[in-house]
């Protein structure tokens, strides 16, 4: 959903600069999830589906407490449970609350090609832009949490927005408001880490999880949606959560290194052409290229002067064959009606024997067999 009075930081797919960026100063703000109070009552996913106006979504069944196995791209928030054996034998359940991390380098805005597709707000929200979506899913392969979800009747990807239309006049995501518990919490990021902090200390110091700490990846830049966990060192056993998320490889060479080697290719591709076109002008056809390049159509155009013997007279005749591969057949009954015909407009037999197996003939037609001497003889005939 696009906001108009949130500034706009980042954009995909934009050629230059974004107009107006860092004009604005804003806080990032940022969602604070405390897994070790989390109950699993699914409140945040009701409200997000209530609060975005989608429908309630028929729910699976998979051994777990889970609504579904994963995100959709009409319910953008799932509480997942995971069950978990610690050192002790004992065995502990553990739920995170899955969405939209808003990362700070954003994978899914750096693979994405359309301009205004994807935009990152001043205060680090990453929202998508539907209406410039063209359906790639290039977004989907540059997101290392797998969030954003294709819809395959309208060829959009949706995802969490975290209520940026909310955030944008002043209140909290709907997920955060219908929490019951304290579990999510809403302010900036250096007040949400502040407080991640205070707590996991307090979960080191006084409940015995030594391993507890803050999930804040900064392989991403830093997201906008951080994690309290009793162990941050296996951030796998919560759903699968990436130990250490970075954008893909492909993206960052493709968005990189090769993006700049193509243009300099191109550019000096044009420059190539027009120094060769300044240098030594228009490519021009020769004479004999233009007549294999017709024989090859089924069509002969020879220009080449015959020299003809007759009597001690020498005429230089320039003779245009046009050959459609007919035999003589087709305008005479065979060749020896050609004959008569050259004979009969007063050429003698020894001109009818020099134009067909004369050596000038040969010449003339530049090695190309196809052509039939006796459409020479009748081409000549009527000059």
């Amino acid at each position: 959903m696009s906001q108009a009075v949130l500034q706009i930081r980042k954009m995909s797919g934009h050629p230059g600069p974004v107009p107006g960026a860092n004009v604005e100063r804003a806080e990032q703000v940022c969602k604070l999830i405390d897994t070790t109070t989390c109950i699993g009552c699914k409140a945040c996913e009701v409200a997000c589906l209530e609060w975005n106006g989608y429908p309630f979504t028929d729910t699976t069944f998979d051994n777990t407490y889970q609504t579904m196995p994963e995100t959709t791209w009409k319910y953008w928030n799932l509480i997942k449970f995971n069950e978990h054996e610690r050192e002790d034998g004992t065995l502990m359940l553990l739920m995170r609350k899955d969405q939209c991390m808003h990362c700070a380098d954003p994978g899914c805005l750096a693979a994405c090609p359309a301009d205004g597709a994807i935009v990152q707000y001043a205060n680090g929200i990453v929202d998508f832009q539907q209406e410039h979506c063209i359906g790639c899913q290039y977004c989907v392969t540059g997101c290392p949490f797998n969030i954003p979800k294709f819809n395959p009747e309208t060829k959009k990807v949706f995802k969490c927005t975290l209520c940026s239309d909310r955030v944008a006049v002043g209140l909290e995501p709907a997920c955060i408001k219908a929490c019951p518990t304290g579990c999510l919490h809403f302010g900036t990021k250096d007040d949400m880490k502040d407080l991640a902090e205070t707590r996991s200390k307090q979960l080191r110091d006084h409940f015995g999880f030594e391993k507890a700490g803050v999930y804040d990846p900064p392989g991403v830049g830093g997201t906008g949606v951080i994690y309290v966990l009793h162990d941050a060192t296996n951030p796998e056993a919560y759903g699968g959560l990436p130990k250490d998320p970075h954008v893909p490889w492909v993206v960052r060479l493709w968005k990189g290194p090769a993006k700049w080697i193509g243009n300099f290719a191109m550019l000096f591709g044009v420059l190539g052409v027009t120094l060769h076109y300044l240098r030594f002008g228009p490519k021009v056809v020769h004479d004999k290229d233009s007549k294999q390049g017709e024989a090859k159509k089924g069509i002969t155009d020879l220009d080449a002067p015959v020299q003809m013997d007759t009597g001690g007279n020498i005429g230089r005749v320039w003779t245009r064959v046009l050959h459609y591969h007919y035999n003589c057949d087709k305008s005479f009954q065979n060749c020896k009606d050609e004959e008569q015909f050259y004979l009969a407009n007063g050429y003698g037999l020894w001109q009818w024997q020099h134009y067909k197996n004369g050596p000038q003939v040969k010449s003339a037609l530049h090695g190309v067999d196809a052509v039939d001497v006796c459409t020479l003889a009748r081409r000549h005939a009527h000059q």
